[in-house]
Parts: structure tokens; sequence; C-alpha cells
């Protein structure tokens, strides 16, 4: 049996040899958008530990005010006698 005339103009074989060599995963192309932009590695944790930044600082802050301006007054040998 004779093939029929492709009326659409429509040539399988040439569009598939134009898309070029096929990948070892037929959905990575569509899989690539979960590891860009803002779902990049950095951009998923950066938000895991929120205030984090802030209370660092914070708790540096403290510590620097603490050194400087609440200084112990008491210089024992550790837990004697003058402890009443």
């Amino acid at each position: 049996m004779p093939s029929r005339p492709n009326l659409t103009g429509f040539d399988p074989q040439k569009f598939a040899a134009s898309a070029g060599h096929a990948a070892k995963d037929p959905w990575a192309r569509a899989e690539t958008w979960r590891y860009t932009g803002p779902f990049s590695r950095f951009n998923r944790f950066k938000g895991a530990f929120p205030g984090l930044g802030i209370a660092t600082v914070a708790f540096a802050g403290y510590l620097a005010y603490e050194a400087v301006f609440l200084k112990d007054e008491h210089h024992g040998d550790g837990h004697g006698s003058d402890h009443h």
C-alpha cells in the first residue's frame, strides 16, 4: 500500500532531527526551575533561621556591654568564708 501524501506539510523526522540530541533525562529541562532563581539552594536555606543574624549581633552587643560596663568588683579566691 503506498503511503498517503502529507496534507499538513509536517514531517516528524525533520522535527526530531531539528530538536538536537536527546538528553539522558527527558524531564531534566522541566525540573530546572526547582534549582534556579528563588528556588536556588541559597534562597531556600537563607530563611531557615529567621532572626539568627539579629540575635547574634544583639548577643555580641550585650557581651561587649557586660565586659565594659558591668565590672565584677568581687575578686576572691572562689567561694570562701567571705560570702555571707
